[in-house]
C-alpha cells in the first residue's frame, strides 16, 4: 500500500475512533489517536500477515493491545479492514455489544482480554514461545504497549524471559505519547531511557517518529527480519494527534468529545473517504504436520504410576508423577511451566521426561501466568506450578485469564501452616479464597497420592481455570487406585450409622480428622469423616447425602477462615450450625505438628471440638 494511502486510512481510523467514543459518551479517544499511524502502518502496510476470514488460522500473526484502553483504535482498525461495519462500530461500550470498553473475547479478533496494564507482553511471550518451540510456525506476535504501563514489573519480567528464549518472533511497540491518566509519564519524551532499558534486557530497540510512515515502515521491516532477539519499536507520538485542540493536552485522558467538539475535531481531520478499505496481507499457507506422540526422554517403557495403600507419598510428589502419567493422553496439547521451584513442586519429574514441553519461568510468577494465558489462547493446556503463597503475586493475571476464556491448571504446593519451619512468608493461607473467587473455577484439594493423580486427570479434562492445592508433607495413601474423583464430589472416608458428629475436611487436615476419629472410637464417640476434595464446585446433594443424619458439623482446614472450606460448606448447608476450625492466629515457624496444634486444627483439637459439641 502506498504512503498516501496509509495517511488516508489513518485519517479514516481517527474518524472512527472519535465518532464511536462520542456516540458511546465515554472511552479513550486521545490514547487511540496517538497510536493510529503505528497501527495503520502495521496492519495495512504489508507487515501484519492475517487471514481475516479465518481468525483461527494457525499461521496468522498475532496482535495484542496491552494498551487495552485504546480499544476504539483496535475496533476502528478492523472497521477499516472491512470486518466491522460502521453501524456495529457505533455500538462501542453499549450493553451486549462485542465492542466492550477494553477488548474481550466477545470481539472475534481479540487474542486476549486486556486492559489491566502491564500484562500484554507476557501474553505475547506465550504466543511467541508457542510459535518458536511448540508449533514451529513462522508467524509473528505484535504487542502494542503504552508508555505508562512500562512502569509495571510484569513488563520487565516478560522482557527478560523473551530475551532468554531468544524470541525474535516477538515485536513490541511502545506508544510514547508522554501523557498518562493524570499528567506526564515517568520519562515523558526521553525515549533514550526506554531504548537503554530494552537493550539492557537483550532486545533490539529502534526509536522512531510515530507519525512518520517512512520511519515506522523501516522499523517494521527490520523487526520482521530480526535474528536471535525480540524487537521493541519505541515510537514518539502525540496524544490526540490529528485534532489541534487535543494534541499533547493534559486532562483529556478517558474523555469522549461532546457532539459540538466532535464537529471541530472532524474538521481538523479533513475529508475522509469512508469507502476506503485497508488490505491485509495474508500469511503463507502452511500445512501443519500432525505431531507424533512424544516419547519420554528416558525409561520409555516405564510402568504406569501405582500407589499402594498406606504408602507415604507427598501429594506434591504425586502431582509430578501425574503430569508424566497423563501427558500421552493429551495429544501434545500439554505444556508445563514452573517458577524455579520444580524440585519442590516436583514438576521436575515432567521436565526430566519431556524437556521440550517444559518451560522454566524463573522467579517471575506474574509473567508465568501471562505466558500460560498466551499458550492457552493458541490451544495448549498449561500446567503452572509454584508455592501456593506466590500465586498471590500473579492474581491479577489469573483473574484476567478468566476473561480470556483460558484453559489453565494452576498447582500450588507448600500450602498452609503444615509446611512448618519455613514460616509464614511461605505458607499459602489465602489461596483457596483467591481461586474460589474466580468465576467458573474448579478448586481441588487432594489428600493422598491417588486422589492427586485422579484430580490432575480431572483438571486436564476440565475446561477453564483449575487450581490444585498440594501438601509438602508425606501423607499415607488411603484410596485404592481404582477410586474415582469427579469434580464436584466428596468421599465419606470414615463413618457408620451411629455417627453423631460429621467432620468435613481436605488435604493435610483430613488425616488429622481420621486420627481424631480413631481416638474417639475408644470413647464410643462416633465421627463421620468427609473428604471434600472438590472445594469448588460442591455438589449440594452429594454433600448433603454424605452428611446424612449427623446433626453436628465441624469443618477443619489449614487455611484462613475467610474464603476457605468452611465458608464453601456454609454456602451449601445454609442455616446449619457449623463449627469452623481454621488458621485464626498469626502463624510462625515451628514443627508441622506444633503449628497444627497451635492453630487448633490438629487431631487433638478436632477431638476436643467434637466432645464439646456433644
Amino acid at each position: 500500500m502506498r504512503k498516501y494511502a496509509l495517511e488516508e486510512i489513518s485519517a479514516l481510523i481517527r474518524h472512527y475512533c472519535l465518532t464511536a467514543t462520542t456516540m458511546a459518551g465515554s472511552g479513550h479517544p486521545t490514547s487511540s489517536l496517538s497510536a493510529a499511524d503505528l497501527m495503520a502502518a502495521l496492519m495495512f502496510g504489508g507487515f501484519f500477515r492475517y487471514d481475516a476470514d479465518n481468525p483461527k488460522y494457525p499461521n496468522n500473526d498475532r496482535l495484542i493491545f496491552s494498551k487495552g484502553h485504546a480499544s476504539p483504535l483496535f475496533y476502528a482498525l478492523w472497521a477499516a479492514a472491512g470486518k466491522v461495519s460502521e453501524k456495529e462500530l457505533l455500538t462501542l461500550r453499549k450493553f451486549k455489544s462485542p465492542l466492550e470498553g477494553h477488548p474481550t473475547m466477545k470481539f472475534r479478533f481479540s487474542e486476549a482480554a486486556t486492559g489491566s496494564l502491564g500484562q500484554g507482553l507476557s501474553v505475547g511471550v506465550g504466543m511467541a514461545l508457542n510459535a518458536k518451540y511448540l508449533d514451529r510456525l513462522p508467524y509473528k506476535t505484535f504487542v502494542l504497549l503504552g508508555d505508562s504501563e512500562m512502569s509495571e514489573g510484569s513488563v520487565w519480567e516478560a522482557a527478560q524471559i523473551a530475551s532468554f528464549y531468544a524470541l525474535n518472533n516477538l515485536i513490541g511497540i511502545i506508544d510514547v505519547n508522554g501523557l498518562g491518566q493524570r499528567g506526564k509519564t515517568m520519562y515523558g519524551y526521553t525515549l533514550s531511557e526506554y531504548k537503554k532499558k530494552m537493550e539492557a534486557f537483550g532486545w533490539n530497540a529502534f526509536v522512531v517518529d510515530g507519525h512518520s510512515f517512512s520511519e515506522i515502515t523501516s522499523a517494521y521491516k527490520k523487526a520482521r527480519t530480526a535474528k536471535n532477539a525480540p524487537v521493541m519499536i519505541i515510537a514518539k507520538t502525540i496524544k490526540g494527534k490529528g485534532v489541534k485542540f487535543l494534541e499533547n493536552k493534559d486532562g483529556w485522558h478517558g474523555k469522549a468529545l461532546s457532539e459540538t467538539d466532535l464537529v471541530t475535531a472532524l474538521d481538523d481531520l479533513g475529508t475522509v473517504d469512508k469507502t476506503l478499505r485497508g488490505k491485509l496481507k495474508k500469511p503463507n499457507a502452511i500445512r501443519q504436520r500432525a505431531q507424533k506422540p512424544m516419547k519420554k526422554k528416558s525409561e520409555q517403557s516405564s510402568p504406569a504410576v501405582n500407589f499402594s495403600l498406606r504408602e507415604n507419598v507427598a501429594t506434591r510428589k504425586a502431582y509430578g508423577d501425574a503430569l508424566v502419567e497423563i501427558f500421552p493422553k493429551m495429544k501434545n496439547r500439554m505444556v508445563v511451566l514452573d517458577a524455579e521451584v520444580s524440585n519442590s513442586t516436583y514438576a521436575e519429574i515432567f521436565k526430566e521426561a519431556y524437556p521440550e514441553r517444559f518451560f522454566e519461568m524463573y522467579i517471575a510468577e506474574q509473567n508465568m501466568a501471562g505466558v500460560a494465558l498466551g499458550l492457552s489462547r493458541l490451544g495448549k493446556k498449561p500446567f503452572v506450578s509454584t508455592f501456593s503463597a506466590f500465586f498471590s503475586r500473579a492474581y491479577d493475571q489469573i483473574r484476567m485469564s478468566r476473561y480470556s476464556d483460558a484453559d489453565i491448571v494452576f498447582c500450588g504446593s507448600h500450602a498452609g501452616v503444615s509446611i512448618g519451619e519455613d514460616g509464614p512468608s511461605q505458607m499459602g493461607l489465602e489461596d483457596i479464597a483467591m481461586f474460589r473467587a474466580i468465576n467458573g473455577s474448579a478448586v481441588l484439594y487432594p489428600s493422598d497420592a491417588v486422589s492427586t493423580l485422579r484430580l490432575v486427570e480431572e483438571a486436564a479434562a476440565h475446561r477453564g481455570i483449575s487450581y490444585i492445592r498440594t501438601t509438602r508433607a508425606k501423607t499415607p495413601v488411603i484410596y485404592k487406585m481404582s477410586e474415582k474423583f469427579p469434580i464436584g464430589g466428596c468421599k465419606v472416608v470414615r463413618g457408620g450409622k451411629r455417627d453423631s458428629v460429621c467432620i468435613i475436611s481436605a488435604g493435610i487436615t483430613l488425616h488429622e480428622a481420621i486420627k481424631a476419629h480413631e481416638d474417639l472410637l475408644k470413647e464410643k464417640i462416633f465421627l463421620r469423616v468427609i473428604d471434600l476434595y472438590s472445594v469448588k464446585p460442591i455438589d449440594n446433594e452429594i454433600l448433603k447425602k454424605a452428611i446424612g443424619g449427623t446433626k453436628n458439623i465441624i469443618v477443619v482446614e489449614d487455611h484462613y477462615p475467610e474464603g476457605g472450606i468452611g465458608e464453601a460448606v456454609r454456602g451449601v448447608l445454609n442455616g446449619r450450625e457449623i463449627i469452623s476450625l481454621a488458621v485464626k492466629k498469626l502463624p510462625m515457624s515451628g514443627k508441622p505438628q506444633e503449628l497444627l496444634d497451635y492453630e487448633a486444627i490438629s487431631a487433638t483439637a478436632i477431638a476436643a471440638a467434637a466432645r464439646e459439641m456433644l
